[in-house]
């Protein structure tokens, strides 16, 4: 087994991202940090598509279809959910998450999950921020080793 994590090289992959508009200010520190962390590891700006759709909720169901497309090696999902004054963002995340996990697991295409929870806004944007907690790299990070992984099992049955 390779002890060697997909950020080494992601040259000759292609990667799709999947960011929610709402939250944006959020969502736009997360989509730098993501964008900046798979172009540092070797993607080419052409193999990076990113798509926008309205919220969290539609991030499972855009997934699915960049998924099922057959034009790429992983899938990003990012967004936020910050916690108001009603049980909106309980239903809201954990639908995205468990969305999000069943399009992974349906389609064997890997699912990086950036989709922060936080209970408030200065909460979400310090996670957000490349500067900080950059919980965008962490997503990409995640894609690169899920491609690498899978790429390492499907050459190991011979």
């Amino acid at each position: 087994m390779s002890s060697n994590n997909g950020a080494d090289n992601a040259s000759q992959r292609r990667i799709a991202i999947a960011v929610a508009r709402f939250n944006e200010q959020v969502t736009g520190m997360m989509l730098d940090g993501c964008r900046q962390t798979l172009l540092d590891a070797g993607l080419a700006e052409q193999d990076l598509e990113i798509h926008q759709v309205p919220g969290a909720w539609e991030l499972p169901l855009a997934c699915q279809l960049l998924a099922e497309s057959d034009r790429f090696h992983a899938v990003i999902a990012i967004g936020a959910v910050i916690r108001g004054e009603t049980s909106h963002f309980d239903f809201i995340s954990a639908e995205c998450t468990a969305g999000l996990q069943r399009v992974g697991l349906d389609t064997g295409v890997p699912v990086a999950f950036g989709v922060l929870t936080a209970e408030n806004g200065e909460q979400a944007l310090e996670r957000a921020d490349p500067a900080r907690k950059n919980k965008g790299r962490e997503a990409a990070l995640a894609a690169l080793d899920m491609i690498a992984l899978k790429a390492e099992l499907a050459g190991d049955c011979g």
